[in-house]
């Protein structure tokens, strides 16, 4: 549970920072960040299955680019959904997905060496 809470602070943090880094995205707050990393969250972890399942002949035509597409899609849909997330364009939602998917990746690695269990 507390490797859970942790993470979602962190993804938080980690949306403040691409926020920071890349001008095309806005995020008003921290309180915003948690909203929309909780809805990034939710969105990749039961919409964007769905989109993968109905794309998989595009996805396997572009050996697997179109999945930037997807996430791209899903973050846009996320700022369109909640007020403190803007997103200037497709474009911008492309850039920041990667960033943010970027961050994420790091904060997992550092999350499983923080919270190793031992055998």
């Amino acid at each position: 549970m507390l490797k859970l809470l942790a993470r979602w602070f962190l993804l938080a943090a980690a949306l403040l920072l691409v926020a920071s880094l890349y001008p095309g995205l806005e995020v008003r707050g921290f309180g915003a960040a948690l909203m929309a990393a909780l809805m990034l969250g939710l969105l990749n972890a039961v919409v964007r299955p769905l989109l993968v399942v109905l794309t998989l002949p595009v996805t396997v035509v572009t050996l697997g680019l179109f999945l930037f597409v997807i996430n791209a899609a899903v973050f846009q849909f996320a700022a369109w959904m909640l007020d403190g997330l803007q997103v200037a364009g497709f474009g911008a939602a492309l850039i920041t997905s990667l960033l943010y998917s970027l961050c994420g990746m790091v904060i997992d690695s550092a999350l499983q060496r923080l919270f190793r269990e031992e055998d």
